[in-house]
């Protein structure tokens, strides 16, 4: 009796959940939580590597010098009038060689899902960084993804594809309408072809190579549902995403196959009432050297819409743009900070056609960016109620802090060893807003690698390195704590590290990123100069119990009111 009691419970919550048409409509508009649970880094590229697999930990989530998402965060997005939240992330390093997500990781991903669902918001997970373009230098591979939109790929990866869904699903088959599943990000071809499959560097359409892709991509479309709806509970009937090969939207005219990617997509058979399609936009607002005008930039929006109203809304199957922004979004100069005022009226159009067809508008990642989502605050406030008003209307008030923007801010804290090719990034927004005088603090233990330990600071676009100074004295190169402070390799450290006008100047626009080797960084924070005088209250404790302060010098009896550090903890 009490089984059969739970079944019919079981039953009558699922019955309950929305149809994907209304929970696409009700979505509103919302943000990505990008950079974070989807951050990786990999030292294995080869996926027939077994190392390949499980490369990272619960690290990996500030390795893009995002800090870690709270609770504190979401709500804020809540309070200024956003009803979605996605979620990114990344998987592959998280797994084993066979295809077993790590426990915690598991755990730190339902965390932050439970963070979106506790405020009553829709929540998107997805696959992401498991597909994408794979990365070349000089012509030799430097980042690979194991999924990709090719049949011998889908052959090769089914097994372990359906078992990670089969396991995200087991996780979450309890959960309210309120969570979506995205089945992946933005998959290319075995060319890594944009704007549709086959588009190589040459141009030259293969029509081999695209019927491959967009027969692997259906097919991948085909596990994820069929994996999803087999685990039961709630995943009978979840709304599902699936999205266009390379999420691509099919605007333009320049190309006649650049449709495809909406004609060629096949919605699985019975599907139609809980499942939404997903594409992501990034238009440009600049025309050669000048900016376009607001009247060219709402007719492209307007194709853009119509196209994606013919193909799927007006044929019954929601859309949902799940990223977008202008291609200048990540660049090192920002439409945001160029054009302002233009980027503004485009937003507020794209939003209220895309509501006019009742498409759900998923803002990629800005707003509020690096150290601002720690406090947290918007860094783009204007942007954010601007989108928000378009939806909402103008009438609509929501909340929208700012930071003071010389207050101390942590932007990493956990355990990060520094090696070639593993660096922490402070995006430039962290800095907009702070006065020259701003200081990086870095809180790290000496870890040698071979005898040595060293930080080399970089501009984040990689230009070049960054002149960097230490209690006054200037490094233009590789800084060494063990030499500058004579100490033995295990010692803790606190260091201020500054810059002089000019570079701080570019630091505004490129933002930084420290690379290093035998460094295992605890937290970095910013402050404006001379707010801690860190430099002389702070010692250290080496194993035989001397003490020194951060110059190195010995310290043999301690004033009143200095601290010291002592393994992990301060004390007075």
């Amino acid at each position: 009796m009490t089984s059969m009691l739970l079944m019919v419970i079981c039953h009558a919550e699922a019955a309950d959940f929305e149809t994907a048409k209304e929970a696409v409509k009700n979505m509103g508009v919302g943000w990505n939580l990008g950079n974070t649970l989807d951050a990786n880094v990999q030292k294995v590229i080869d996926i027939t590597d077994a190392n390949y697999w499980g490369q990272q930990g619960l690290e990996s989530e500030t390795c893009w010098g995002q800090p870690k998402a709270t609770k504190e965060l979401i709500k804020m997005m809540k309070e200024a009038g956003f009803g979605t939240i996605r979620v990114p992330v990344t998987w592959y390093n998280h797994l084993d060689k066979d295809g077993n997500v790590n426990a915690e990781w598991m755990a730190r991903v339902k965390e932050v899902v439970d963070y979106v669902i506790d405020e009553d918001l829709y929540c998107i997970i997805n696959v992401h960084h498991d597909t994408g373009a794979d990365s070349y230098s000089n012509g030799v591979l430097t980042g690979a993804h194991w999924i990709h939109a090719d049949e011998d790929n889908y052959k090769a990866n089914k097994e372990r594809f359906e078992f990670l869904w089969k396991q995200i699903a087991e996780t979450f088959k309890d959960y309210n309408n309120k969570l979506l599943f995205e089945s992946y990000n933005e998959m290319l071809d075995k060319l890594n072809s944009w704007c549709f499959a086959s588009f190589s560097a040459s141009g030259q359409y293969d029509a081999t190579i695209a019927t491959s892709a967009y027969n692997a991509l259906n097919s991948y479309v085909k596990s994820f549902v069929n994996v999803v709806r087999a685990s039961g509970g709630n995943n009978a009937q979840r709304n599902l995403i699936i999205n266009t090969y390379a999420a691509a939207n099919g605007s333009g005219t320049w190309n006649t196959h650049l449709k495809e990617p909406l004609t060629k997509l096949t919605v699985p058979t019975g599907e139609k009432n809980h499942i939404a399609v997903e594409v992501h936009a990034y238009p440009s607002i600049v025309n050669g050297n000048s900016d376009k005008t607001i009247t060219y930039i709402k007719s492209e929006t307007k194709e853009l819409m119509d196209g994606l109203n013919t193909n799927f809304v007006s044929k019954g199957i929601p859309v949902i743009i799940g990223e977008w922004g202008t291609s200048n979004v990540d660049a090192k100069e920002t439409d945001y900070d160029a054009r302002r005022s233009l980027m503004l009226l485009f937003v507020e159009d794209f939003v209220k056609q895309a509501k006019a067809l009742n498409i759900a508008t998923i803002y990629w990642m800005g707003l509020s960016d690096g150290s601002f989502r720690s406090i947290p605050a918007f860094n783009q406030a204007d942007l954010a109620k601007r989108i928000a008003k378009a939806y909402h209307g103008s009438d609509f008030e929501g909340k929208y802090p700012t930071k003071d923007p010389n207050a101390s801010t942590t932007i990493f804290e956990g355990e990060q060893m520094l090696a070639w090719g593993t660096a922490i990034t402070v995006a430039a927004s962290n800095f907009t807003n702070m006065e020259d005088n701003a200081v990086v603090e870095v809180s790290y233990k000496q870890k040698h690698v071979e005898d040595y330990g060293m930080f080399q600071f970089w501009y984040a676009d990689w230009s070049s390195k960054i002149k960097i100074y230490v209690d006054g004295k200037e490094f233009d190169s590789d800084f060494n704590p063990g030499d500058y402070y004579n100490t033995e390799d295990g010692t803790e450290h606190v260091t201020q590290f500054t810059f002089d006008t000019s570079t701080f100047t570019n630091i505004k626009k490129k933002g930084i990123l420290f690379q290093g080797n035998g460094i295992v960084v605890t937290k970095v924070e910013l402050k404006k100069s001379g707010s801690s005088g860190i430099n002389d209250a702070i010692i250290n404790q080496n194993s035989d119990g001397a003490i020194y302060n951060l110059r190195g010098q010995r310290i043999t009896s301690p004033s009143k009111g200095i601290y010291i550090q002592k393994g992990k903890k301060f004390i007075k």
